[in-house]
């Protein structure tokens, strides 16, 4: 079964790596959708917080929302993410850091509930209908960003693209501001790691772990098929 992991992991990094490489540009994708601005909302997809220091995956994603929202390309900004390998919920922790970096706290969302990329559109798409925001666009490095292209198709979300584009970020003030992270502490914490397998984590990768509410599959397939996921 180890053995069976490692081969799928293999072959997921080489078809994703694939997607990526076929994949239009972030410049592209950028002519293409920025025209379409202001957005209701973007989504900020979430990665994990060690309690001292924002990675630079997170800096980027935080520091890419800040620059649409301060370009007027956003009115607000859903950030996702629960506690998933570390006992700090991602969404709260990129809040507390774009409000320290100028962002209203009236324009910030959170979605604390995924745990996985698939969920971070979903559930931050789910935050965005409930405000009754129309306009959407998925706002994230484009390696992530191109892995989900298929899934957004797939279950026909109106969610846009925006991908960071590394020479426009480059030009911001790229400093870490100061946060006191405690308030996005989970209590009770249990890693991802202790609840899921490898095949588990594999299988939320591709969206198996999302509740569905049923209007939103489009067909009677993706209605059958995930049926026994749909959420009242």
């Amino acid at each position: 079964m180890k053995v069976l992991s490692v081969i799928t992991c293999v072959t997921l990094t080489l078809l994703l790596s694939g997607c990526f490489l076929l994949a239009p540009s972030a410049e592209k994708t950028n002519r293409k959708y920025l025209p379409k601005a202001p957005y209701d909302a973007i989504i900020v997809p979430g990665v994990p917080y060690d309690g001292k220091h924002w990675s630079e995956t997170m800096r980027n994603r935080v520091q890419w929302s800040i620059y649409l929202y301060k370009k007027g390309v956003a009115k607000n900004v859903i950030y996702s993410g629960s506690a998933v390998y570390s006992e700090y919920e991602e969404a709260k922790v990129m809040a507390l850091y774009a409000e320290a970096l100028g962002i209203p706290k009236e324009h910030i969302f959170l979605d604390p509930r995924a745990e996985h990329s698939t969920e971070n559109i979903y559930y931050s798409y789910r935050v965005a209908k409930k405000e009754g925001f129309q306009k959407i666009a998925l706002a994230t490095d484009p390696f992530q960003l191109n892995g989900m292209r298929k899934f957004i198709k797939k279950f026909e979300l109106p969610v846009d693209l925006l991908p960071i584009v590394k020479d426009t970020l480059l030009k911001q003030d790229l400093t870490e501001p100061t946060i006191d992270p405690s308030s996005a502490k989970r209590a009770n914490f249990v890693s991802i790691v202790e609840r899921q397998s490898t095949w588990q984590r594999l299988r939320g990768t591709f969206g198996q772990h999302i509740r569905w509410k049923e209007e939103d599959l489009k067909t009677k397939h993706l209605r059958k098929k995930y049926g026994d996921r749909i959420e009242p």
